[in-house]
């Protein structure tokens, strides 16, 4: 299935809202909004209608024929996009977007030109006249326990891997949080420290920050992007009380991004 029809699955009407929270997962603004992705000339044309409810803007109309490359999608209409090249004292970004019946979650995670996380905007969407319900506040208990997982990666050249298993372990002890992933080629151990809704992992060259967020969202990034080190970004959602998506967008030490992996898992 191609990109472009990979996009027309979240065509429709959705209502929701674009939350501004913090990099310490504090919500700062909440803007009531209306998207619609509706296709055009017999589907040769997408045009996508941001309209902000609260009236602080005109409304966005973008027509477009071709998709560029900073957008990947799957074949079940989730995407990822983002800054092809991380570079200092540039702002650098990233969205996601998950789509699942008459729901859709978006996040958007951006820096700023010190290469500090500024801000993780978290977009709660619902389709007009559908039957989706909001998910309840991501916890750690939530996510404590064992996930065994499959995940697909997609390159920028568009060649995907064949889905490979991922085993994921998350154990809480008092303020502390371990999880170990296991992939084919990866076996990684990391500890954080729990405060509120945010978990920071220190261990590494950088510190990295988890914030649970409405709606089963989680945001994985950064605090501060190091120049020329390795890093990932990452958007999760519990779309159900046993079933994870996570999308992570990967950067070599370079800055280049060099792919963008979907993994869905269960909980064991």
């Amino acid at each position: 299935m191609s990109q472009w029809l990979r996009l027309l699955k979240n065509a429709g009407i959705w209502q929701g809202s674009f939350t501004q929270f913090s990099p310490d997962g504090i919500l700062v603004k909440d803007t009531p909004t209306e998207l619609t992705l509706e296709g055009l000339n017999e589907d040769k044309t997408i045009r996508l209608t941001v309209k902000r409810l609260d009236g602080s803007q005109p409304p966005h109309i973008n027509e477009f024929t071709a998709l560029n490359r900073n957008i990947f999608l799957f074949e079940d209409g989730h995407f990822a996009k983002g800054s092809q090249q991380f570079s200092p004292f540039a702002i650098f970004g990233a969205e996601y977007g998950f789509f699942k019946d008459d729901r859709r979650l978006r996040m958007v995670q951006l820096f700023d030109k010190s290469s500090d996380l500024e801000q993780v905007t978290l977009i709660r969407e619902f389709r007009s006249n559908g039957n989706g319900v909001e998910r309840s506040p991501l916890s750690i208990e939530q996510l404590e326990g064992e996930w065994q997982g499959e995940a697909l990666t997609l390159y920028p050249d568009w060649r995907n891997s064949e889905p490979y298993s991922t085993h994921l372990t998350i154990k809480k002890e008092y303020d502390r949080v371990i999880q170990t992933l296991k992939t084919p080629e990866l076996n990684l151990t990391s500890e954080g420290k729990i405060e509120g809704n945010k978990i920071t992992f220190t261990q590494g060259n950088q510190a990295m920050r988890l914030l649970l967020l409405p709606d089963g969202a989680s945001s994985l990034t950064p605090l501060k992007i190091e120049n020329r080190q390795r890093f990932l970004v990452e958007c999760g959602w519990l779309i159900e009380p046993n079933l994870r998506l996570r999308l992570i967008r990967q950067y070599d030490d370079q800055g280049a991004w060099i792919n963008v992996t979907l993994v869905q898992e269960r909980k064991l």
